[in-house]
């Protein structure tokens, strides 16, 4: 079973994360900011990954410490839980609309770290929710992840849906990556011999 668990404390966020690779979409998140709970709950479901996510972190200051240091537990445990790679397909990707809103993410499980970042919101806030902080996250997950992923956005004028296309997008990108593919089990998908 593809499955792991993390914990990091630091000066600024004590994160307990579990996750399992081949779950069925179940989650439990409390990061003390609900906007990131909603996106990490609708990537579990859209994912199908079993995900529990518990930070206590410096949200008095401001939220950028929760949203990158979970970047950073999360980018962690898929690189951790999918070991040797052995059997995945690698590359995902998904073209994904939400009402005006259109999202394009590619993703490459390649051991080499790249985030392509294309998104254009128009808000600073979604609630309290800073909006800078989605590419804060999706960098730190990269960063600890080492995947190659890009993230488009093709139309979309609605901040809340630009953030949750993506987050949806990635997931199923993600998922579809991560993925054994059938007759392959045993083999890296790659000429080197190696991700």
């Amino acid at each position: 079973m593809r499955k792991i668990e993390i914990n990091r404390k630091t000066a600024e966020t004590d994160i307990s994360l579990s996750l399992n690779i081949d779950g069925t979409g179940k989650s439990d998140i409390s990061t003390g900011v609900g906007f990131l709970d909603h996106m990490l709950t609708l990537f579990a479901r859209h994912g199908r990954f079993d995900l529990t996510v518990k930070c206590s972190g410096d949200t008095f200051v401001d939220d950028h410490h929760t949203a990158e240091d979970i970047g950073i537990c999360l980018g962690t445990a898929f690189f951790k839980a999918l070991g040797d790679m052995k059997g995945i397909t690698r590359y995902g990707n998904m073209i994904l609309p939400m009402d005006e809103t259109l999202i394009l993410c590619a993703v490459d499980i390649s051991g080499r770290s790249y985030l392509g970042y294309g998104l254009d919101i128009p808000s600073q806030k979604v609630g309290t929710f800073d909006t800078e902080l989605v590419e804060e996250f999706f960098i730190a997950f990269v960063r600890k992840s080492c995947i190659t992923l890009h993230l488009k956005q093709l139309s979309g004028t609605n901040s809340h849906h630009i953030i949750e296309g993506s987050f949806k997008a990635f997931a199923r990108a993600l998922s579809s990556a991560c993925k054994i593919e059938k007759g392959f089990e045993n083999e890296i998908p790659s000429t080197k011999g190696m991700l």
